[in-house]
């Protein structure tokens, strides 16, 4: 094999990567070469200019890229808001979207601590790779955190994501989890599965390398997934706790009809970086509006 400088081999990769409809290519170019040297983006680009050599085995990961294996998957880590989460086969790799979910926890959780709330609790129902719930621990620090999995390898990555948080995580069903915390929950947020069984995504890494229990959330419309966690939500909130959960953009309407349904009051839509409608949220009544609540 002929030798290539660093910038030789990355623009060699980018004309791969682009041949085979990536539309990151550049970027991915550089992070793959970055994963290699253990430089950042940047200075893989300063270490171009001045005539470095290609890295070993940066062909091969190019390729692997080339047939649509996820960045992520290659590189073992997910950049998400202010943490690099670990990832890989059988977990969903954190979309930026979620992170306009996060926010809305966060800016929750502060303003109960304002208040005067002693460590509000929140519940993530369904983690996945535990991005939520790593976040909110990191974040929000006097927090007290609780997560559940039902996927026992994606439940691994979240415990490996989790590790050193004091948050608590638990292999189970969205539907019936922390039963012990009924009526005790500050904030619950899910990104449950949503997309519809014949909506087969168009991504290649999504596709064919996301595992099909993080992605299709049952039911024709994608929902029934979706309406468990709502319900759960109102299991575990207290009156005036609050609920924010992930979906597609066409579910807007659906999922605020759902909250209303269920009681939930001041429903309102999160739009992510994009401007997408892709999160829902909703307050648990105070008992004194609720005729169905105990005072």
């Amino acid at each position: 094999m002929v030798s290539r400088s660093l910038g030789q081999a990355v623009r060699w990769a980018e004309q791969v990567l682009a041949e085979a409809g990536v539309e990151s290519a550049r970027t991915d170019a550089l992070l793959l070469a970055g994963h290699l040297l253990g430089l950042s983006r940047g200075e893989v680009e300063a270490r171009a200019v001045i005539g470095a050599d290609e890295p070993a085995g940066y062909a091969e990961l190019v390729a692997q890229r080339a047939r649509r294996v996820p960045l992520q998957h290659l590189t073992g880590v997910a950049h998400f808001r202010y943490l690099s989460l670990a990832v890989g086969p059988g977990v969903f790799v954190p979309r930026p979207e979620t992170e306009v979910v996060v926010q809305a926890v966060v800016d929750e959780l502060r303003r109960r601590l304002a208040e005067g709330v002693h460590r509000p609790r929140v519940v993530d129902l369904g983690t996945g790779s535990g991005a939520i719930a790593a976040s909110v621990a990191h974040e929000v620090p006097q927090a007290r955190v609780h997560a559940v999995e039902l996927s026992g390898s994606a439940h691994a990555w979240a415990a490996e994501n989790l590790r050193g948080s004091r948050a608590e995580l638990v292999r189970g069903d969205l539907r019936t989890a922390f039963p012990e915390l009924a009526g005790r929950c500050d904030v619950v947020v899910s990104n449950p599965p949503y997309i519809p069984a014949g909506a087969v995504p168009r991504e290649p890494e999504a596709r064919e390398h996301d595992p099909a229990l993080a992605l299709y959330g049952g039911g024709e419309d994608g929902l029934e997934l979706p309406r468990a966690a709502v319900a759960s939500a109102v299991r575990l909130l207290r009156p005036g706790g609050y609920f924010v959960m992930e979906h597609a953009e066409v579910q807007a309407g659906a999922v605020a009809r759902i909250l209303t349904g269920a009681g939930f009051t001041g429903v309102t839509g999160h739009q992510d970086l994009t401007g997408r409608d892709r999160a829902t949220a909703g307050r648990r009544p105070d008992a004194a509006t609720d005729g169905r609540m105990s005072p």
